[in-house]
C-alpha cells in the first residue's frame, strides 16, 4: 500500500474517531440537582462523571432552584436528586404539595446516602442547645425553598420550639441566610454537614459549633411528625465535620435520585448498576460519599414506587425485596448509644 493510501486511511480513521465517541455516548440524560455549591449539587456532578464514564450514558447536571418533579414528570428531564421527605409529600400529595394530588409518574431508583444536618452557632456563642434558640433570631420564609424552612421547623420541634417562639429574620434560600448569619444578622445557621458553605462560615467566623439534637423518643416523634422518614445518627468528630467537637446526634434523612415512569428500563438499570458498582470512584470526585452504602440502595422510601429498571438490577444483586427503613425511634436508641460510648 502507497505511503499516500496509509496516509489518507489513519486520516480517515481519525476524522471518524469523535464520531464513534459521539456513538458509545449518544445517550444523553439530565439529572436535576440544586445549586452549585450545595451539598447535593456536588454529589451529583459526582454521580454524572461516573454514571458517564461507567454506564456510557452522558449524564448532564442541571443545577436550579426547583425540586425538579415537575421536570421529571414532565420528560424534559431524567432523573433529580431530593430528600427523602419531600419526595413523599411530592408523590402522595401531602406537605408542601397538599392539594395538588398524588404523582402517578414519581418513580424512585435509589437511596444514595444521608443528609446529616445541623444547626450551627458560632464557636464562642451562648447557645448550647436548640430550646436556647427561643427568642433568638432565626432565618424563616424560604419562599423559594420551602423545604429548608421545614428543616429547621423539625429542629425547633425538637427542642421543644416552634417558629413562633424564635424572631424569624426572612430569607429566600438557604444561600442567603448563610449570608445573614456571616454578617450577624441571625444567630444559628442551618446546613448539611460537609457542605461549603459550613467550612466558609466556619472560616469567616473563628469557628461553628453543632447544637445536638435530643434523641429522647419524644423529642424524636415531635422531629418525625414534621419530616416523615427522618432518623437520629451520631456523629464523631472528623475534618468533615465542621463544629463537632464531641460525639453529636444529628437529624438525617435520605438522598433519594428519582425518576419517571417514562424513562426507559434499561437507563435506569445502567444508571444504577453503575452507581452500585463504583463507590471509590464516587467518593473520589466527592468524598462525603464514604456514607453511601450500596447495599441500602433498596431502601423503602414511603409512598414512593420504584421504577422497572432499580428493580431488575437488586434482583441481580441480591437487594429485592427491598429492605425497610429502621424507625425513627430506632435509630435514635442507636444514636443515643452510641454518643454513650
Amino acid at each position: 500500500m502507497s505511503t499516500l493510501r496509509v496516509l489518507a486511511r489513519v486520516v480517515t480513521l481519525s476524522a471518524a474517531l469523535p464520531f464513534v465517541a459521539a456513538a458509545a455516548h449518544a445517550q444523553v440524560i439530565s439529572l436535576i440537582t440544586t445549586p452549585a455549591g450545595t451539598f447535593s449539587n456536588s454529589a451529583a456532578s459526582a454521580m454524572a462523571k461516573v454514571v458517564t464514564e461507567k454506564a456510557k450514558i452522558r449524564m448532564t447536571v442541571q443545577a436550579q432552584a426547583s425540586s425538579g418533579y415537575e421536570e421529571v414528570e414532565a420528560g424534559t428531564a431524567e432523573l433529580t436528586v431530593s430528600n427523602s421527605f419531600d419526595s413523599t409529600f411530592y408523590a402522595t400529595g401531602a406537605g408542601e404539595y397538599a392539594g395538588r394530588g398524588p404523582s402517578k409518574l414519581l418513580r424512585h431508583v435509589a437511596a444514595i446516602m444521608p443528609y446529616r444536618v445541623a444547626m450551627h452557632v458560632r464557636a464562642d456563642s451562648k447557645i448550647f442547645k436548640i430550646s436556647d434558640l427561643k427568642g433568638k433570631r432565626v432565618a424563616s420564609g424560604f419562599n423559594a425553598q420551602k423545604t429548608i424552612g421545614r428543616i429547621i421547623a423539625a429542629h425547633l420541634a425538637n427542642g421543644g420550639l416552634a417558629y413562633k417562639d424564635v424572631k424569624g429574620i426572612p430569607a429566600p434560600n438557604v444561600f442567603r441566610q448563610a449570608e445573614d448569619f456571616k454578617a450577624g444578622k441571625i444567630d444559628v445557621l442551618f446546613f448539611a454537614m460537609g457542605s461549603p458553605q459550613v467550612k466558609e462560615a466556619a472560616a469567616a467566623l473563628g469557628g461553628l459549633r453543632v447544637l445536638d439534637v435530643d434523641a429522647s423518643p419524644a423529642a424524636v416523634k415531635r422531629i418525625d411528625d414534621v419530616l416523615p422518614g427522618a432518623y437520629v445518627i451520631n456523629v464523631s468528630p472528623s475534618p468533615a465535620t465542621d463544629g463537632v467537637t464531641k460525639p453529636t446526634n444529628l437529624i438525617a434523612f435520605d438522598m433519594n435520585l428519582n425518576t419517571s415512569a417514562k424513562v426507559p428500563e434499561d437507563t435506569i438499570y445502567r444508571v444504577t448498576k453503575a452507581l452500585y458498582e463504583n463507590k471509590k470512584d464516587l467518593m473520589g470526585t466527592f468524598p462525603p460519599f464514604a456514607l453511601f452504602d450500596p447495599q441500602m440502595m433498596s431502601k423503602i422510601q414511603i409512598g414512593i414506587e420504584f421504577h422497572p429498571g432499580a428493580i431488575r438490577f437488586y434482583r441481580e444483586a441480591g437487594l429485592w425485596p427491598p429492605r425497610a427503613a429502621p424507625s425513627a425511634s430506632a435509630s435514635a436508641k442507636g444514636a443515643d448509644a452510641a454518643k454513650k460510648k
